[in-house]
């Protein structure tokens, strides 16, 4: 799937069938259910992708020291632009596996 169909996706109820777990994820927190976003990271704590994904909710909450916490975990560097800029990257990478 590209970026241009993931975001099409985005006006649906429910995303597209498929999806990589974690780009499953990015697409609840697109659609503002951060909730359900953190379930999906949860799922698999400590796992590196779910785990880089979890850093990313911690960071777009606003709890930066959680935050932290993931990407340490996830052997990640905190992300240094903005909140839409690591989605970006986020969801490329996963829309690629």
């Amino acid at each position: 799937m590209t970026l241009t169909e993931f975001n099409a996706t985005l006006k649906n109820d429910k995303p597209a069938a498929g999806l990589h777990p974690v780009a499953e994820a990015l697409w609840y927190d697109a659609k503002g259910n951060w909730e359900q976003a953190h379930n999906i990271a949860q799922s698999r704590e400590g796992t590196r992708d779910y785990d880089r994904l979890h850093a990313y909710l911690h960071r777009r909450e606003g709890d930066e020291w959680n935050a932290g916490y993931w990407y340490r975990r996830a052997g990640a560097a905190v992300f240094a632009g903005s909140l839409e800029e690591e989605w970006s990257e986020l969801i490329r990478t996963f829309l690629a596996k």
